[in-house]
């Protein structure tokens, strides 16, 4: 998850709160849709070693807070909510989290940036596993641009389509590589691609799920971009 999502999901989790406090939507209509993404909100932090995390998962928590006496009115309890969130989006932005380094393979920096975009904006399952079939793509696009038959034999003697991931990619890597490494590396391709798969027809899929895909499926990305020699050091 980039800084830019992080601080978006912290928002969207703020401007919730506040609105169902303020006269906004029921929290049966909007709890749901809340839980999933500060779940992922909260994952993120704790991978930063943010220690300091929104205090309310659900907005049924919130509501018995702002019902108490001393959060009467609607500016008390948006006060209340902004003072809580402020130090958090400031640690964010002192502690930047990883960035993703374009590989100037077009379609595959493209689909890594809708994937992001797409999980930032997400809300329903149906979103989640729209982005599990980004991760999936991002995949194929990437074997596609490092995996040539000639040089690169199948390991089961198969041949691969053009969307077929899991040839492509662990014969890259067992030529490229060579050696006991290219075993672990290949695992490591397999089992994204099947989170990815995975994600992708799951009817109940969250926003955590989503931000384990696109993080999972980007770190394999970064990795055929460092054996293909995009990030060696000039």
């Amino acid at each position: 998850m980039t800084d830019a999502e992080l601080i978006a999901g912290l928002d969207k989790l703020k401007a919730t709160m506040i609105s169902v406090a303020t006269g906004g939507p029921p929290i049966p209509g909007v709890e749901h849709s809340f839980v999933g993404l500060y779940d992922g909100v909260e994952a993120e932090l704790r991978a930063r070693r943010i220690d300091t995390v929104p205090p309310y998962r659900s907005l049924w928590e919130w509501h018995g807070r702002w019902s108490q006496s001393d959060l009467k009115t609607y500016q008390l309890r948006r006060t209340f909510i902004n003072d809580i969130f402020a130090p958090i989006i400031k640690q964010v932005r002192d502690k930047p989290g990883k960035y993703y380094e374009p590989t100037g393979w077009a379609r595959v920096d493209r689909t890594v940036a809708e994937m992001r975009t797409r999980l930032a904006s997400a809300k329903t399952e149906e979103q989640f596993q729209a982005v599990g079939l980004l991760g999936r793509e991002l995949l194929i696009s990437a074997a596609q641009e490092v995996f040539d038959p000639a040089k690169h034999p199948t390991l089961d003697g198969v041949a691969a389509s053009a969307t077929d991931t899991k040839r492509m990619l662990e014969a890259y890597i067992a030529v490229a590589l060579g050696g006991g490494v290219n075993e672990f590396v290949r695992k490591h391709a397999k089992a994204a691609l099947d989170l990815a798969v995975q994600l992708q027809h799951r009817r109940t899929a969250s926003f955590r799920d989503a931000a384990i895909c696109v993080e999972a499926t980007t770190s394999v990305v970064n990795l055929v971009a460092i054996i293909a020699g995009l990030r060696d050091q000039l």
